[in-house]
Protein backbone atom coordinates (compact mmCIF):
# COMPACT_ATOMS: atom_id res chain seq x y z
CA UNK A 1 0.00 0.00 0.00
CA UNK A 2 1.55 3.39 -1.02
CA UNK A 3 2.39 5.80 1.86
CA UNK A 4 0.51 9.22 2.06
CA UNK A 5 1.74 12.21 3.87
CA UNK A 6 -1.99 11.60 5.00
CA UNK A 7 -0.70 8.51 6.82
CA UNK A 8 2.41 10.16 8.56
CA UNK A 9 0.27 12.90 9.56
CA UNK A 10 -2.21 10.58 11.61
CA UNK A 11 0.95 8.76 12.84
CA UNK A 12 2.76 12.10 14.24
CA UNK A 13 -0.34 14.04 15.24
CA UNK A 14 1.18 16.73 13.69
CA UNK A 15 -1.10 18.57 10.67
CA UNK A 16 -0.51 17.39 6.85
CA UNK A 17 1.59 20.64 5.98
CA UNK A 18 3.75 20.41 8.79
CA UNK A 19 4.73 17.01 7.41
CA UNK A 20 4.90 18.16 3.85
CA UNK A 21 7.03 20.78 4.75
CA UNK A 22 9.17 19.01 7.25
CA UNK A 23 10.41 16.42 4.58
CA UNK A 24 11.11 19.17 2.39
CA UNK A 25 13.52 20.55 4.86
CA UNK A 26 11.82 23.88 5.55
CA UNK A 27 13.40 26.15 7.88
CA UNK A 28 10.94 27.42 9.35
CA UNK A 29 9.97 23.80 11.06
CA UNK A 30 11.89 22.87 14.62
CA UNK A 31 14.42 20.17 13.97
CA UNK A 32 12.92 17.96 16.86
CA UNK A 33 9.84 18.05 14.89
CA UNK A 34 11.30 17.09 11.37
CA UNK A 35 13.56 14.46 12.93
CA UNK A 36 10.23 12.80 14.36
CA UNK A 37 8.81 13.18 10.73
CA UNK A 38 11.78 11.74 9.34
CA UNK A 39 12.26 9.04 11.30
CA UNK A 40 8.06 8.30 10.48
CA UNK A 41 8.61 8.34 6.85
CA UNK A 42 11.39 6.10 6.91
CA UNK A 43 9.61 3.52 9.28
CA UNK A 44 6.09 3.28 7.20
CA UNK A 45 8.43 3.45 3.98
CA UNK A 46 6.94 6.12 2.33
CA UNK A 47 8.55 7.41 -0.93
CA UNK A 48 8.48 10.95 -2.21
CA UNK A 49 6.66 11.88 -5.22
CA UNK A 50 9.45 13.83 -7.10
CA UNK A 51 7.48 13.97 -10.42
CA UNK A 52 4.42 15.57 -9.26
CA UNK A 53 6.43 18.07 -6.87
CA UNK A 54 8.52 18.39 -10.27
CA UNK A 55 5.05 19.37 -12.07
CA UNK A 56 3.79 21.75 -9.09
CA UNK A 57 7.18 23.92 -9.29
CA UNK A 58 8.24 23.60 -13.25
CA UNK A 59 11.41 21.50 -11.87
CA UNK A 60 12.65 17.87 -11.81
CA UNK A 61 14.99 18.47 -8.87
CA UNK A 62 17.76 16.65 -10.80
CA UNK A 63 21.04 18.08 -11.83
CA UNK A 64 23.03 15.94 -14.47
CA UNK A 65 27.00 15.51 -14.06
CA UNK A 66 28.79 14.57 -17.02
CA UNK A 67 32.20 13.81 -16.51
CA UNK A 68 35.42 13.73 -18.55
CA UNK A 69 36.52 10.00 -17.36
CA UNK A 70 34.32 7.93 -15.27
CA UNK A 71 37.27 5.47 -14.54
CA UNK A 72 39.63 8.39 -12.72
CA UNK A 73 39.55 8.41 -9.09
CA UNK A 74 39.16 12.04 -8.95
CA UNK A 75 36.26 12.28 -10.48
CA UNK A 76 34.12 10.05 -8.69
CA UNK A 77 35.62 12.04 -5.20
CA UNK A 78 34.24 15.13 -7.14
CA UNK A 79 31.12 13.21 -7.96
CA UNK A 80 30.70 12.28 -4.67
CA UNK A 81 30.88 15.95 -2.94
CA UNK A 82 28.34 17.28 -5.76
CA UNK A 83 26.28 14.50 -4.50
CA UNK A 84 26.59 15.37 -1.00
CA UNK A 85 25.61 19.18 -1.54
CA UNK A 86 23.03 18.83 -4.07
CA UNK A 87 20.89 16.66 -1.37
CA UNK A 88 20.84 18.65 0.75
CA UNK A 89 19.67 21.12 -1.29
CA UNK A 90 16.70 18.38 -2.01
CA UNK A 91 18.71 17.57 -5.62
CA UNK A 92 19.47 14.01 -7.28
CA UNK A 93 22.37 13.73 -9.57
CA UNK A 94 22.18 11.99 -12.73
CA UNK A 95 25.92 10.97 -14.13
CA UNK A 96 26.85 10.51 -17.16
CA UNK A 97 30.78 10.32 -18.45
CA UNK A 98 32.16 10.97 -22.19
CA UNK A 99 35.24 8.72 -21.90
CA UNK A 100 37.63 12.19 -23.11
CA UNK A 101 35.25 11.78 -26.11
CA UNK A 102 33.57 15.65 -27.68
CA UNK A 103 31.29 13.36 -29.83
CA UNK A 104 30.23 11.23 -26.58
CA UNK A 105 30.13 14.92 -24.17
CA UNK A 106 27.70 15.99 -26.44
CA UNK A 107 25.82 13.24 -26.76
CA UNK A 108 25.25 13.01 -23.01
CA UNK A 109 24.39 16.79 -23.12
CA UNK A 110 21.31 15.42 -25.14
CA UNK A 111 20.69 12.35 -22.90
CA UNK A 112 20.53 15.53 -19.76
CA UNK A 113 18.22 17.70 -21.30
CA UNK A 114 15.46 14.65 -22.62
CA UNK A 115 15.70 13.47 -18.82
CA UNK A 116 13.85 17.31 -18.04
CA UNK A 117 17.58 17.66 -15.70
CA UNK A 118 17.46 21.38 -14.16
CA UNK A 119 21.06 21.81 -14.42
CA UNK A 120 24.09 20.64 -15.90
CA UNK A 121 27.89 20.59 -14.15
CA UNK A 122 29.80 19.49 -16.92
CA UNK A 123 33.85 18.37 -16.63
CA UNK A 124 34.33 19.17 -20.05
CA UNK A 125 36.53 17.58 -23.11
CA UNK A 126 37.66 20.78 -24.82
CA UNK A 127 37.91 19.59 -28.25
CA UNK A 128 35.52 21.76 -29.48
CA UNK A 129 33.22 24.64 -28.18
CA UNK A 130 30.26 22.73 -29.68
CA UNK A 131 29.00 21.47 -26.53
CA UNK A 132 28.74 25.19 -24.88
CA UNK A 133 26.70 26.38 -27.75
CA UNK A 134 24.76 23.58 -27.23
CA UNK A 135 24.04 24.28 -23.74
CA UNK A 136 23.57 28.10 -24.39
CA UNK A 137 20.74 27.29 -27.02
CA UNK A 138 19.18 24.91 -25.34
CA UNK A 139 19.03 27.79 -22.45
CA UNK A 140 20.08 25.35 -19.48
CA UNK A 141 21.98 26.47 -16.51
CA UNK A 142 25.53 25.20 -16.62
CA UNK A 143 28.77 25.19 -14.78
CA UNK A 144 31.95 24.50 -16.00
CA UNK A 145 34.52 22.82 -13.49
CA UNK A 146 38.37 21.97 -14.36
CA UNK A 147 38.69 23.53 -17.33
CA UNK A 148 37.61 26.20 -18.98
CA UNK A 149 37.39 28.39 -22.53
CA UNK A 150 39.21 31.30 -22.99
CA UNK A 151 37.28 33.08 -25.34
CA UNK A 152 33.90 31.74 -23.84
CA UNK A 153 31.73 33.91 -21.38
CA UNK A 154 30.89 30.99 -19.36
CA UNK A 155 30.57 29.82 -16.08
CA UNK A 156 33.74 28.10 -14.46
CA UNK A 157 35.98 26.69 -11.31
CA UNK A 158 39.26 25.95 -12.20
CA UNK A 159 42.04 25.07 -10.19
CA UNK A 160 45.80 27.57 -10.48
CA UNK A 161 47.13 25.11 -12.87
CA UNK A 162 50.20 27.58 -13.51
CA UNK A 163 50.74 27.74 -9.75
CA UNK A 164 50.59 23.76 -9.11
CA UNK A 165 52.64 23.37 -12.21
CA UNK A 166 54.96 25.62 -11.23
CA UNK A 167 55.47 24.37 -7.65
CA UNK A 168 55.40 20.35 -9.24
CA UNK A 169 58.49 21.16 -11.20
CA UNK A 170 60.22 23.46 -8.41
CA UNK A 171 59.80 20.52 -6.04
CA UNK A 172 61.31 17.64 -8.46
CA UNK A 173 64.42 20.74 -8.75
CA UNK A 174 64.78 20.69 -5.61
CA UNK A 175 65.00 17.00 -4.88
CA UNK A 176 68.08 17.04 -7.79
CA UNK A 177 65.98 16.03 -10.88
CA UNK A 178 67.46 18.37 -14.06
CA UNK A 179 65.76 16.42 -16.85
CA UNK A 180 61.89 16.39 -16.17
CA UNK A 181 59.92 14.52 -18.27
CA UNK A 182 56.01 16.36 -18.50
CA UNK A 183 53.64 13.59 -19.17
CA UNK A 184 50.86 15.92 -19.98
CA UNK A 185 47.47 15.81 -21.32
CA UNK A 186 46.52 17.34 -24.76
CA UNK A 187 46.64 20.65 -25.89
CA UNK A 188 43.52 20.94 -26.25
CA UNK A 189 42.71 21.26 -22.41
CA UNK A 190 43.18 24.58 -20.73
CA UNK A 191 44.30 22.98 -17.35
CA UNK A 192 47.12 21.03 -19.92
CA UNK A 193 48.60 23.82 -21.32
CA UNK A 194 48.64 26.00 -18.29
CA UNK A 195 50.13 23.21 -16.17
CA UNK A 196 52.39 23.37 -18.88
CA UNK A 197 53.24 26.94 -18.54
CA UNK A 198 54.08 26.53 -14.86
CA UNK A 199 56.40 23.72 -15.86
CA UNK A 200 58.19 26.35 -18.30
CA UNK A 201 58.26 29.11 -15.80
CA UNK A 202 59.80 27.01 -13.05
CA UNK A 203 62.51 25.84 -15.28
CA UNK A 204 63.24 29.05 -15.77
CA UNK A 205 63.97 30.14 -12.29
CA UNK A 206 65.79 27.59 -11.90
CA UNK A 207 68.30 28.25 -14.94
CA UNK A 208 67.44 25.34 -16.67
CA UNK A 209 66.37 25.21 -20.40
CA UNK A 210 63.55 23.98 -22.01
CA UNK A 211 63.37 21.01 -24.02
CA UNK A 212 60.61 20.39 -26.03
CA UNK A 213 61.31 16.74 -26.70
CA UNK A 214 60.37 16.43 -22.37
CA UNK A 215 57.36 17.33 -22.91
CA UNK A 216 54.63 14.73 -23.91
CA UNK A 217 51.29 14.98 -24.82
CA UNK A 218 48.96 11.91 -24.78
CA UNK A 219 45.48 10.52 -24.14
CA UNK A 220 45.27 10.72 -20.17
CA UNK A 221 42.62 7.75 -20.08
CA UNK A 222 43.08 4.26 -18.79
CA UNK A 223 46.12 2.40 -19.60
CA UNK A 224 47.61 4.88 -22.09
CA UNK A 225 50.15 6.53 -19.46
CA UNK A 226 51.57 2.66 -18.97
CA UNK A 227 51.76 1.57 -22.53
CA UNK A 228 53.52 5.46 -23.24
CA UNK A 229 56.60 4.88 -20.89
CA UNK A 230 57.02 1.45 -21.31
CA UNK A 231 57.98 2.22 -25.00
CA UNK A 232 60.14 5.74 -23.67
CA UNK A 233 62.25 3.27 -21.14
CA UNK A 234 62.79 0.89 -23.91
CA UNK A 235 63.96 3.75 -26.29
CA UNK A 236 66.53 4.61 -22.99
CA UNK A 237 65.13 7.84 -23.15
CA UNK A 238 67.26 9.77 -20.48
CA UNK A 239 65.80 11.47 -17.90
CA UNK A 240 65.46 11.83 -13.76
CA UNK A 241 62.30 12.93 -12.61
CA UNK A 242 58.37 13.08 -13.99
CA UNK A 243 55.89 15.56 -13.39
CA UNK A 244 52.01 13.73 -14.31
CA UNK A 245 49.45 15.69 -15.53
CA UNK A 246 47.68 13.73 -13.12
CA UNK A 247 47.82 11.15 -10.13
CA UNK A 248 46.60 8.51 -12.18
CA UNK A 249 49.14 9.44 -14.93
CA UNK A 250 51.48 9.03 -12.15
CA UNK A 251 50.61 6.11 -10.97
CA UNK A 252 50.34 4.06 -14.16
CA UNK A 253 54.27 5.34 -15.15
CA UNK A 254 55.59 4.22 -11.32
CA UNK A 255 53.98 1.00 -12.31
CA UNK A 256 56.08 1.06 -15.64
CA UNK A 257 59.10 2.32 -13.70
CA UNK A 258 58.72 -0.76 -11.38
CA UNK A 259 58.61 -3.53 -14.13
CA UNK A 260 61.61 -1.56 -15.79
CA UNK A 261 63.26 -2.47 -12.46
CA UNK A 262 63.59 1.48 -11.51
CA UNK A 263 63.16 2.56 -8.23
CA UNK A 264 60.78 5.41 -6.92
CA UNK A 265 62.20 7.61 -5.50
CA UNK A 266 65.98 7.09 -5.58
CA UNK A 267 66.45 6.47 -9.17
CA UNK A 268 63.17 8.67 -10.34
CA UNK A 269 61.29 11.17 -8.77
CA UNK A 270 57.22 11.36 -9.50
CA UNK A 271 55.21 14.04 -8.64
CA UNK A 272 51.40 13.78 -9.79
CA UNK A 273 48.04 16.03 -9.26
CA UNK A 274 44.71 15.93 -8.23
CA UNK A 275 45.99 14.85 -4.45
CA UNK A 276 43.64 12.14 -4.53
CA UNK A 277 45.11 10.20 -1.43
CA UNK A 278 43.26 13.26 0.53
CA UNK A 279 40.42 11.07 0.05
CA UNK A 280 41.47 7.38 -1.12
CA UNK A 281 44.55 5.44 0.49
CA UNK A 282 46.95 3.54 -1.45
CA UNK A 283 49.61 1.68 -0.67
CA UNK A 284 52.33 4.28 -2.46
CA UNK A 285 52.55 7.44 -0.83
CA UNK A 286 52.50 10.08 -4.04
CA UNK A 287 53.63 13.47 -3.91
CA UNK A 288 50.86 15.47 -5.68
CA UNK A 289 49.52 18.50 -6.29
CA UNK A 290 46.35 19.80 -3.80
CA UNK A 291 43.27 21.34 -5.35
CA UNK A 292 40.12 21.52 -3.06
CA UNK A 293 37.61 19.32 -4.80
CA UNK A 294 35.44 19.90 -1.53
CA UNK A 295 35.01 23.42 -2.00
CA UNK A 296 35.17 22.91 -5.63
CA UNK A 297 32.20 21.06 -5.79
CA UNK A 298 29.86 22.36 -2.67
CA UNK A 299 30.26 25.79 -5.07
CA UNK A 300 29.23 24.51 -8.28
CA UNK A 301 26.43 22.94 -6.29
CA UNK A 302 25.93 26.30 -4.75
CA UNK A 303 26.28 28.72 -8.53
CA UNK A 304 24.04 25.89 -10.09
CA UNK A 305 21.32 26.02 -7.45
CA UNK A 306 21.14 30.31 -8.32
CA UNK A 307 21.34 30.03 -11.74
CA UNK A 308 18.45 26.90 -11.23
CA UNK A 309 16.62 29.68 -9.18
CA UNK A 310 16.84 32.39 -11.69
CA UNK A 311 19.28 34.58 -8.86
CA UNK A 312 22.09 34.69 -10.95
CA UNK A 313 21.06 35.71 -14.79
CA UNK A 314 23.17 38.30 -15.18
CA UNK A 315 26.36 37.56 -13.12
CA UNK A 316 29.12 35.36 -14.47
CA UNK A 317 31.14 32.79 -12.12
CA UNK A 318 34.92 32.27 -12.89
CA UNK A 319 36.63 31.58 -10.11
CA UNK A 320 40.32 30.40 -9.86
CA UNK A 321 41.18 27.26 -6.17
CA UNK A 322 44.51 27.68 -4.79
CA UNK A 323 46.80 24.48 -5.53
CA UNK A 324 49.75 23.93 -3.02
CA UNK A 325 52.21 20.87 -3.09
CA UNK A 326 51.72 17.97 -0.78
CA UNK A 327 54.70 16.17 -0.15
CA UNK A 328 55.21 12.30 0.24
CA UNK A 329 57.62 9.42 -0.70
CA UNK A 330 57.77 9.36 -4.30
CA UNK A 331 60.03 12.56 -4.59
Amino acid sequence: MKIRLKDIALRTGFSINTVSRALQNKEDIAKETRQIILATARELGYIPNGLASGLRSGLTRTIAVILSDVANPFFAIMTRFIEIAARKNNYAVFVLNSGEEQELEEQAIGIAMNKGVDGIILFPVQESARSIELLRQAKIPYVLVGRHFDHEDTDFLITDDINGGYLATEHLIQAGARRILLLNGPGHMSCAREREEGYRKALKAYGIGYNSGLVIQHEITHGNTYALLKQILANRFEFTGIFAFSDVVAWEAIYALQEAGIRVPEQMKVVGYDNIQSQLYYPFPLTTIHISKDRMAFRAVEIMMKKIKGEAELECYQEIFETTLIVRSSC
